[in-house]
């Protein structure tokens, strides 16, 4: 199955703000990043042909870039929502002020956010939609969603090691191709 996923568009959120499940604001640049994203869409189904499957997170951000590119039914589903930031979503990590903070930063790949998720939360839930998806008899699917679900699944999908993944982070509005 060979698999597109597109991350969202950039976010009106002021720069070092923690947001995962929140559902934040677009840029305005929306229209010009979202144009950009279709005509990479559109030269893919051109070459390849339609996509048998689309699928979307449940949050704003995802949804309406699928619906700007064509898919305003995309299936939504919860285990493509970014990784939950819990009691520290849409705070600024300077004005933070948990013990625990200091502890994720240095191992964010083991650790979860106070009454969130960490890395292994999210790694688990995608890898789970990721294996369902593996069952359908499907063979061109397009997935709209977030940096990290996209991070996930390409070490779910071999793509890069789980060392390092973060070298490997999807520009907004751009793309990622797997196989699984």
């Amino acid at each position: 199955m060979n698999i597109t996923m597109i991350r969202h568009t950039s976010v009106d959120v002021p720069k070092g703000t923690c947001y995962g499940w929140a559902d934040v604001p677009l840029n305005a640049s929306f229209p010009e990043e979202a144009a950009e994203t279709l005509r990479q869409l559109q030269e893919i189904t051109r070459s390849e042909g339609p996509f048998q499957a689309v699928f979307t997170s449940p949050l704003s951000r995802a949804r309406r870039l699928a619906a700007f590119c064509g898919y305003p039914d995309a299936e939504a589903d919860e285990r493509l929502k970014e990784m939950y930031m819990g009691q520290w979503e849409m705070k600024r990590f300077s004005d933070i002020r948990d013990d625990a903070l200091q502890m994720w930063f240095d191992d964010y790949m083991h650790l979860r956010t106070t009454g969130g998720e960490g890395f292994p939360d999210l790694l688990r839930r995608v890898g789970l939609f990721l294996d369902e998806l593996r069952q359908k008899p499907l063979s061109r699917v397009a997935i709209f969603a977030h940096g990290g679900v996209l991070l996930t699944a390409g070490i779910h999908a071999g793509l890069f090691p789980q060392e390092g993944c973060f070298r490997h982070h999807v520009a907004f509005g751009a793309l990622q191709r797997l196989s699984l």
